[in-house]
């Protein structure tokens, strides 16, 4: 019964939705990759010219701030799900969001393997402990649908688990959306050989390394799986309260440009910023105050070639 709901639900997603991945895909490439592909086939693929990429990301930074500023004025709370393949770019888009916020009131969250004492705890309550406090915005780098992709498609939970967790998601989401809460949820979508080309890469390189895991590379062997279970996942999930933006991450400078661009759409926000301030003068010298000579204090060596 679950199973033929979920059918149902993916026929209404996939031949109905307006506005998702599924638009604009009729074209070469398109038709040139397997059916079972297309999803993940990419549309958005120019580069982008690196002076116009730094001119924009520093035209959307200050926006991001006055977004920011808006949120903590109207004491908003904020969740920001990125989901999606393994090396899609989420790292990079929510570093790039972040990176002129103020870190007190924009957290990114990226748990790890839970715990065995988490293991035995209602599902979602450890995502919940995360959850934004007024004024607050909340990044979660992977999030409570490791159920439906990695959990799944690994076996590391049961099918009596995900099953639930498909009826569960939409009305958790439900809740924190009429507790207050906006929530607002990408999916990041890389084709297979784009990701085969981030993946040698990080192998490469020794600063990224750690980026690749067991489990990144268990991935490729499963594509196909992935697929699915993100095609269930949006059938079960993609409701009007919080439905799934999807991302066309093939060039990740598009990418990050393109979310950010979206986020701010997402929000009627002011530009509430605080005045410039004036540095006030600095008072006199006070001749009772002598500094410590240098010698006694512990210096690092300047190593950097003059």
């Amino acid at each position: 019964m679950a199973k033929d709901v979920l059918k149902s639900n993916h026929d209404k997603v996939h031949g109905n939705k307006k506005g998702h991945s599924q638009q604009g895909r009729s074209n070469g490439l398109a038709d040139a990759v397997p059916a079972h592909a297309r999803d993940d086939a990419p549309t958005a693929t120019a580069k982008v010219p690196a002076k116009v990429y730094e001119r924009e990301l520093a035209r959307l930074d200050i926006e991001m701030v006055k977004l920011q500023e808006w949120v903590r004025a109207r004491k908003l709370k904020v969740v920001l799900l990125f989901e999606g393949r393994d090396a899609a770019g989420k790292g990079g888009a929510i570093q790039r969001i972040t990176e002129s916020m103020n870190p007190r009131f924009a957290r990114v969250v990226a748990l790890g393997t839970p715990t065995e004492r988490e293991k035995t705890q209602w599902y979602f309550q450890r995502y919940a402990a995360h959850l934004p406090a007024a004024g607050e915005i909340v990044l979660f780098d992977r999030s409570w649908y490791n159920r439906a992709g990695v959990e799944h498609v690994m076996s590391f939970c049961t099918d009596v688990e995900y099953q639930d967790f498909l009826r569960t998601a939409p009305e958790f989401e439900r809740m924190l959306v009429r507790s207050g809460i906006t929530v607002v949820k990408y999916w990041f979508s890389v084709s297979d050989s784009e990701q085969e080309r981030r993946f040698t890469s990080r192998l490469a390189d020794p600063t990224k390394q750690w980026k690749l895991s067991p489990m990144d590379l268990e991935s490729r062997a499963r594509w196909e799986d992935y697929s699915k279970a993100k095609d269930v996942m949006f059938a079960a999930t993609d409701i009007p309260e919080a439905p799934w933006w999807v991302v066309e991450a093939e060039v990740k400078k598009r990418a990050r440009l393109n979310v950010m661009h979206h986020l701010l759409s997402q929000f009627p926000y002011e530009d509430l910023t605080p005045p410039v301030q004036e540095l006030p003068p600095r008072p006199p010298v006070s001749h009772d105050y002598v500094r410590p000579p240098k010698s006694s204090q512990h210096i690092i060596p300047d190593v950097v070639p003059a």
